[in-house]
């Protein structure tokens, strides 16, 4: 883990990790129920160019342009009546959303 709650002006980062050489980026959605859809539906598009400028910013404050990026969701459904959530991670969840966020 190289980063939870990392804050910029547009919003905050989750979780920000390093697999081998990967720069992974974590979006963390937790609901008690999927009756208004599943917690990873709520990163959709306009959510998903959020993070991305989030993550640029985090990879040239930190030196990290140059390193291969992913986004990651972490879906978490824990209903009040049980002990224990349902924990899904979907890798590579979407794509850096923007046109030349990456190369500015």
């Amino acid at each position: 883990i190289l980063a939870q709650g990392d804050h910029s002006l547009p919003g905050e980062l989750d979780l920000v990790a390093r697999e081998r050489d990967t720069i992974v980026f974590v979006e963390v959605k937790t609901r008690q129920s999927q009756e208004s859809g599943h917690p990873a539906e709520a990163v959709g598009p306009a959510k998903q160019r959020r993070l991305t400028r989030l993550a640029v910013t985090f990879l040239k404050r930190h030196g990290l342009l140059e390193s291969p990026a992913r986004f990651d969701i972490i879906a978490v459904t824990w209903p009040e009546d049980q002990h224990r959530p349902t924990i899904e991670h979907f890798q590579n969840a979407f794509e850096a959303m923007g046109r030349w966020e990456f190369y500015s």
